[in-house]
């Protein structure tokens, strides 16, 4: 069964930076795309940025300049660097991988989410 394990999530000030990873895990042959979604609380879920297997990515308004994403198609990994935090980046991070293809199927898969906290 395909997994997607996420870590680098915690606490930071404002104006400091944490890194997430997200590597996904099982007998998978591609993958189209892999990016980070997040949910505040009272919140739809957001599109916080997402890369291609043709390393085509995509932000949010709110997070360009500050977030580089970027993946290791070799591992099956990505990766969110965030710069500049601010309290308002405060928010559960779930990990998404889309278009994942196993033995018999092509499917898309969430991570279980983690916790990011930006203090003033």
């Amino acid at each position: 069964q395909v997994r997607l394990v996420e870590s680098g999530g915690g606490l930071a000030q404002a104006g400091g930076s944490l890194r997430l990873s997200c590597a996904a895990s099982g007998v998978i042959f591609s993958i189209d795309a892999m990016g980070w979604y997040r949910q505040a609380p009272g919140k739809q879920r957001e599109l916080v940025a997402m890369v291609t297997n043709g390393d085509s990515t995509n932000y949010a308004d709110s997070v360009k300049g500050r977030f580089t994403i970027s993946r290791d198609g070799a591992k099956n990994t990505v990766n969110l660097q965030m710069n500049s935090l601010k309290p308002e980046d405060t928010a559960v991070y779930y990990c998404k991988a889309d278009g994942v293809r196993g033995i018999t199927t092509v499917r898309d898969y969430w991570g279980q989410g983690t916790q990011v906290t930006v203090s003033s």
